[in-house]
């Protein structure tokens, strides 16, 4: 077995991290909304929220980070109207693909642009931990 096919098999899921830019600095301020939409799309994917958090920041831009804490891991984001940009990271364990919510984003904020990473997450580590430090 190559060592791919055997870090595909150890996968415990993957983690969707997506950078939206061009946004609207008023739209990015609105903390409720993008939490609706972001539970609503979880929900659809078929994750299952535990709890989730808010917090709206009075300086910097007035943007706010929300979290959801999910049954298969997390759903976080983070907006900074100052520079028209939002943050969006999802760690999904088992087979939920968080490509579907990312979508669900960008079809309800309209992003100019948006850059996409998804990581597949291993408990095989390739770097030594420096434990002298």
């Amino acid at each position: 077995m190559s060592e791919l096919e055997e870090a595909s098999e150890e996968a415990l899921g993957r983690h969707l991290i997506a950078d939206m830019t061009g946004l609207s600095p008023v739209l990015l301020r609105d903390g409720d909304r993008i939490m609706r939409v972001l539970k609503e799309a979880l929900a659809q994917a078929g994750f299952h929220s535990i709890r989730s958090v808010e917090h709206h920041f009075v300086e910097r831009g007035a943007g706010f980070t929300g979290m959801v804490l999910l049954t298969e891991s997390h759903a976080a984001v983070h907006t900074y109207p100052e520079r028209g940009y939002l943050a969006l990271d999802i760690f999904a364990c088992g087979g939920i693909d968080p490509s579907s919510v990312m979508d669900a984003l960008v079809s309800e904020l309209g992003p100019m642009a948006v850059d996409v990473r998804t990581l597949t997450r291993t408990p095989r580590a390739s770097i030594p931990a420096n434990r002298d430090t």
